[in-house]
């Protein structure tokens, strides 16, 4: 173990989260598409030579703690080597789905590995069946769009053709993706210089062994907060929506002493269909879903985890094996499972677990040949103990914005109807549940619509006594004035004048209401 002082964690702590913020910035202020600048689609990190995490900005949770597998997919492919960046987006291969592409760059110092730098943006559109890459009929990987494998995209600050040539001619929307690219390049070499100073004002040595004593940090942290839990298997199950079919998620948690072990055997198998998820998808879930049980100032860095584990079958729905569809197993089986795991933890940690958020991202994917719009919609989050839940709010494994009105209207040719709260849509309970929104959209040009959703037919649960959520709606309005109630996933063509409107879930309410 290493050991340096409180006020020195506490500077090298900072120090290097506060790279990654830059990185983030950088990001998404150099980014072309509005998924990326005005909803911050997109996360950062710092990691250690062998790939674990070592510092992140406080951006996506689903994102953060499952890009240590991108980097140790590069590892196990690849020897590092000086000024070349390497991309992934292979769900089997360290990836989560395609949309989300990761880029990572070693740092050396003198020829010595020291770090990497990294960061994940999802990309609108990178080709498939269906604009935006989400089409609710996929069964297999690649009706979803372009795979890359971890392979060096970028020599020397210029992009290699074997790897920018196939990924562009894959998407709908080349300029913008290619504007995107640039900007995850650019985020890299910001967050490779800055550690490169650090280290040139500390020596590789002594950051080294900062960087270690940091991972003891957060090891130590995270055993003490385990260990006032109390020792004991938790258990709980959920359900993802499957057309009229329930497809559980269980759950089995155990502590001991100072360990957490998050056991999924008993999950159902994998499904043909597209919210299947992969192993490193789930870990991330975990470790969002302890963080909130435990304590929210522990260092997410890699050493924190090293005391929780979890076992996640192959082949199941939180494991599945290629080639099986996995667009919205990132985006909303993340939001399940970690539902599930607050759950069991529920019962360890009364006073300090939430009743479940709305449980889903809201996906909404609009485009044709010309352009792709992506979208995911907040709720309500759930009642907490001693205050309500928030209201129009994204929740659970994502932490993204809304694409503003105005910015929406200068991109695309669409038009914002309504825009509000969805007032009552919050479970009751002591401390009620958030509300969750009522957004509608308008199209000016035909299209093609994919919705991924969830909690459209089970709501959001209550705790302790508290009432759920309402389920959300999707309603397609043709032009001609007639209304269809959609299921939650599903990819449809829309003429213009056509409208969508959807009814995002309230959070579940938390503590019996007073009588």
């Amino acid at each position: 173990m290493v050991s340096l002082g409180p006020i020195e964690l506490e500077v090298a702590r900072n120090e290097l989260a506060s790279v990654a913020e830059e990185m983030g910035a950088v990001l998404r202020r150099t980014a072309y598409s509005p998924n990326i600048k005005e909803r911050a689609d997109c996360s950062a990190a710092v990691f250690m030579p062998d790939g674990s995490m070592l510092a992140q900005a406080e951006h996506i949770p689903v994102h953060l703690g499952a890009m240590p597998a991108s980097v140790a997919a590069v590892v196990e492919a690849h020897e590092a080597a000086p000024g070349v960046q390497y991309a992934v987006n292979d769900p089997y291969h360290g990836g989560t789905h395609l949309n989300d592409l990761t880029l990572v760059e070693p740092v050396f110092v003198e020829g010595r590995l020291v770090a990497w730098v990294g960061n994940r943006a999802h990309h609108a559109d990178v080709g498939g069946e269906a604009p935006g890459s989400m089409p609710a009929h996929a069964t297999r990987l690649e009706q979803e769009g372009v795979v890359v494998p971890p392979i060096p995209a970028v020599v020397d600050g210029e992009w290699r053709a074997d790897f920018l040539e196939p990924f562009l001619a894959a998407t709908r929307t080349p300029a913008e993706r290619l504007g995107d690219l640039s900007a995850q390049l650019g985020a890299n070499e910001v967050g490779a210089r800055r550690i490169r100073e650090i280290v040139a004002r500390e020596g590789p040595d002594r950051f080294g062994r900062v960087a270690l004593a940091l991972l003891d940090y957060g090891e130590r942290r995270m055993r003490a907060a385990l260990g006032e839990l109390p020792d004991g298997e938790y258990g709980f199950e959920d359900f993802m929506e499957w057309g009229d079919r329930d497809v559980a998620i269980r759950v089995r948690v155990v502590i001991s002493g100072e360990g957490l072990l998050a056991d999924f055997t008993g999950t159902e198998r994998q499904i043909p269909a597209n919210f299947n998820t992969v192993e490193a998808v789930a870990r991330s879930c975990v470790y969002f879903a302890v963080r909130v049980a435990t304590d929210p100032t522990i260092p997410p860095n890699g050493g924190s985890y090293r005391t929780v584990d979890l076992v996640a079958p192959r082949g199941t729905l939180v494991n599945a094996e290629p080639p099986a569809a996995v667009a919205a197993g990132n985006v909303e089986t993340s939001q399940r499972i970690a539902d599930v795991v607050l759950g069991a933890l529920a019962q360890a940690a009364p006073d300090r677990v939430p009743a479940a958020s709305q449980g889903t991202m809201n996906n909404i994917l609009v485009g044709n040949e010309r352009f792709a719009y992506y979208e995911t919609v907040a709720g309500g989050q759930g009642g907490r103990p001693g205050r309500p839940g928030q209201s129009g709010i994204h929740t659970g494994m994502t932490n993204t914005k809304n694409t503003p009105i105005e910015s929406l209207t200068t991109h695309y040719p669409l038009r914002v109807t309504r825009y509000r709260l969805r007032r009552g849509s919050g479970g009751t309970g002591r401390f009620p549940g958030g509300d969750g929104i009522e957004r509608e959209i308008l199209f000016d040009e035909p299209a093609v619509v994919s919705l991924m959703g969830e909690r459209r037919r089970i709501p959001p649960w209550g705790l302790q006594g508290g009432g759920p959520g309402a389920c959300g709606e999707d309603w397609l309005i043709r032009r001609d004035g007639t209304r269809e109630r959609l299921p939650g996933k599903c990819t449809l063509q829309v003429e213009a004048g056509d409208r969508l409107l959807v009814l995002t879930p309230g959070g579940g309410g938390w503590g019996a209401p007073a009588p």
